[in-house]
């Protein structure tokens, strides 16, 4: 069962839930949008024999905060906050969609603090094609703020190219998990990033976007030969 706590950080309330012994190496679980720290329910026990498994709710989304400000930079700079304020160094940081862009930002501002790093279904860093809707609204209630999905659309449509550049900056043992042609993600971008960052590794379970939720076992039995050894750039299809 897990722990669910929250954390204030730079005045603002981040909820969390955390798995496994206090004492073990910590591994950091970053959500897609529109999610919370619940998405990793299903997988977190299995980590936490070996981790001190942390998972986040990103601003706006679960138990944490909505202050109606939203960007790839200041969900970064949250996590970046949370890590210092909970002492976390030498993580694991495993990021799903929106949270492996996030993930990825933090490795390319603080690489010293990681020890190996896992992006599932992303990041994707070209222009969205076609371009996302840009909401003006809810439309209906929602279970997070609903004032990311504009924020979030608006950097999606027209990303910083640097933020691309600076994936050269990674210098953490990488794993890239693609989800196949069930995903609405376009993987050979998927395969692009994972040739960018050095090093790194690329593997394509076929379930989708959902990687970890679909494929459960597939997806923690490659996180588990993954962590087992340094990325050595190998590709593979499950």
């Amino acid at each position: 069962m897990s722990d669910l706590r929250t954390v204030e950080v730079d005045g603002l309330r981040l909820g969390y839930e955390t798995w496994g012994a206090p004492g073990a190496p910590p591994l950091v679980l970053l959500h897609a949008l529109g999610e919370d720290s619940s998405d990793w329910r299903a997988i977190a026990p299995a980590l936490a024999d070996r981790y001190r498994v942390y998972a986040l709710d990103l601003r706006g989304h679960g138990r944490s905060d909505h202050p109606g400000t939203y960007s790839y930079e200041l969900l970064s700079d949250d996590v970046l906050a949370f890590l210092d304020v909970l002492g976390l160094d030498r993580i694991v940081l495993v990021g799903h969609s929106l949270g492996a862009f996030i993930a990825s930002l933090v490795a390319q501002e603080q690489p010293r603090i990681l020890d190996r790093l896992i992006l599932e279904e992303g990041p994707v860093m070209s222009p969205a094609d076609p371009p996302r809707p840009v909401p003006g609204g809810p439309g209906g209630p929602t279970p997070y703020d609903w004032r990311l999905l504009p924020a979030i659309a608006a950097q999606r449509n027209a990303p910083d190219p640097a933020l691309w550049e600076r994936l050269v900056a990674i210098t953490a043992p990488t794993l890239v998990i693609a989800g196949g042609p069930a995903s609405h993600l376009p993987q050979e971008e998927l395969a692009e990033v994972a040739d960018r960052i050095p090093g790194a590794r690329l593997v394509t379970i076929d379930a989708g976007h959902l990687v970890h939720a679909v494929r459960p076992a597939g997806f923690l039995a490659e996180v588990d030969a993954f962590l087992a050894q340094p990325g050595n750039g190998r590709r593979g299809t499950e």
